[in-house]
């Protein structure tokens, strides 16, 4: 029995004959190729902006970065950036020409290949090719057990990412969760990186507390990776790096471990997360203007350091509940923020990466559905390559669920689904079939030769998600979902196992404080 099978077809349900054939064809294994929905499914059917409108948040943006500029750059920054062309201010700011910017973005790099450490998992961003992860900070773990949130862990971190590892649609593993039991921030930057790198094999994003933490972090890296050549082969971790502070400000730190990483051949996210109605304007349209303005900077900076190095623009805007000026990561605005800037990705040809899939209940529950569901739809749908904090977020990021990891796969199966849309051939579109049927056949499609051979690679089937009758549901004694999705995150649990080597993995743990097991 596969997995899928077990978990989508309780026992009682079951029957023989006929649709017991057809389930057992539907759990065979099919050949990536195959499979109706998989990483890199082409989006961009959805698009929010007109063409005016993106001209005119360009415009706009290219006026912000050169009447307003960005404050607080380092002093290495301001030798890199004027040295590339950027004006520093009397009044401390960087501002940036029109022809500067233009210039970096001609150099930027534009089909980026983000590795995991099995080439399987290998995410390529060109176009607009959609991928969903996870992501985020949360501090506090949502345990379904107890209906609890308590502090999360790097173990909880470790078994996100064993989770994830086996999870079809998660297709990559960014930190999820802070260490709150490890209290040396150097250990936590460390456990954060291994518990992920232990967990999976799928590409990785991290980040760094403090620049001083990035050089022994990557003596890790190295040592997973066989050496530096291996590493500066095939890097297979990224860097989300909040270089800015929203609004129009550099962030000092961050900025310096940015700096390092570019030239240690690192991918980074240039990230921007303004909040709209907060540290980002109201509009939707002005909040995407800062977000662009922002990650333009961003830009410029990475290609001054390294012309084409490798790096992802994180236009990342939130968005406020006004009534209250809490963040709001399920709402409607939030999708439309989300998917417009996946439109000013394609715009300017850069890979790029925004937020989707947050929910502010706090709880798996129908709201946290409709609230994953709705925003991870335009994000996929309007092309965004990296869609981050996909899965498993609550309370608006302050807590993460594994249960809900596990039934966000199921969500964006779904999901992939509509970003595939509907595949319109002289075969799809040809009524031999439909004569068969209907001209002295059986009156239905059931058994048709047709129906059999689309059924894995037309539709897609939840794992948890229940299709039963309610006499079956009865009759397999009433199951309920978070029910269905405890047991298989016990079971996910159990089966999953570390991705080092136990040689490597002892010798990592007698060189750093690692504090899962």
């Amino acid at each position: 029995m596969s997995e899928t099978q077990e978990f989508c077809e309780p026992a009682k349900a079951r029957r023989s004959g006929g649709r017991g054939a057809r389930v057992a064809l539907r759990s065979a294994p099919l050949e990536e190729s195959k499979r109706p929905i998989r990483a890199g499914m082409v989006g961009g059917q959805y698009q929010p902006l007109t063409d005016a409108g993106v001209q005119q948040i360009h415009q706009a943006a290219l006026d912000a970065l050169e009447q307003i500029g960005l404050s607080n750059a380092t002093p290495s920054g301001i030798r890199i950036l004027t040295g590339a062309g950027a004006i520093l201010g009397d009044d401390g700011r960087i501002r940036f020409p029109r022809a500067l910017v233009e210039d970096m973005l001609a150099v930027a790099c534009k089909d980026l290949t983000l590795y995991g450490r099995d080439p399987k998992h290998d995410l390529h961003l060109s176009g607009s090719r959609v991928h969903f992860g996870t992501a985020g900070a949360a501090v506090h773990v949502v345990d379904l057990e107890t209906n609890t949130y308590r502090d999360s862990t790097a173990q909880d971190l470790y078994d996100a990412a064993r989770i994830t590892h086996q999870l079809d649609n998660v297709h990559f593993f960014q930190r999820a969760m802070v260490c709150r039991d490890v209290t040396d921030n150097f250990d936590m930057d460390v456990n954060t990186l291994y518990a992920c790198l232990a967990g999976t094999t799928k590409h990785v994003g991290t980040s760094f507390s403090e620049p001083g933490h990035v050089a022994g972090c990557f003596d890790l890296l190295h040592m997973v990776a066989g050496g530096e050549a291996a590493w500066r082969a095939r890097p297979f971790v990224s860097n989300s790096n909040c270089f800015v502070v929203p609004p129009m400000k550099f962030a000092q730190e961050s900025c310096d471990v940015m700096e390092d990483c570019v030239r240690r051949g690192m991918p980074v996210l240039l990230l921007s997360a303004g909040q709209a109605g907060a540290t980002a304007p109201a509009p939707i349209a002005l909040a995407i203007v800062q977000a662009v303005a922002e990650c333009l900077a961003g830009v410029v900076y990475v290609n001054a350091i390294q012309p084409g190095a490798p790096a992802i623009f994180g236009t990342w805007p939130f968005v406020s509940d006004l009534r209250t000026g809490a963040m709001s990561g399920g709402s409607a605005e939030q999708a439309l923020l989300t998917a417009g800037c996946a439109q000013m990705h394609r715009f300017y040809g850069l890979p790029g990466g925004a937020a989707a899939g947050i929910s502010d209940s706090k709880l798996p529950d129908m709201q946290a559905g409709w609230e994953q569901a709705i925003t991870n739809t335009l994000a996929g749908l309007s092309g965004l390559n990296m869609v981050y904090e996909a899965v498993g977020m609550h309370a608006s990021l302050l807590g993460f669920c594994l249960e809900s990891l596990i039934l966000g796969d199921d969500i964006l199966g779904q999901v992939l689904r509509c970003v595939r849309g509907i595949d319109v051939t002289p075969d799809s579109t040809s009524i031999e079939a439909m004569k068969e049927v209907c001209m002295g056949g059986p009156g239905h499609y059931l058994g048709s030769n047709q129906t059999l051979s689309l059924m894995q690679t037309e539709y897609v089937y939840p794992t948890l998600g229940n299709r039963m009758s309610p006499k079956e549901w009865v009759e397999a004694g009433r199951p309920l979902l978070l029910d269905r999705a405890i047991a298989r995150k016990h079971d996910l649990l159990a089966r999953g196992h570390s991705q080092i080597a136990a040689d490597l993995d002892a010798a990592i743990r007698q060189k750093f404080n690692i504090h899962f097991r």
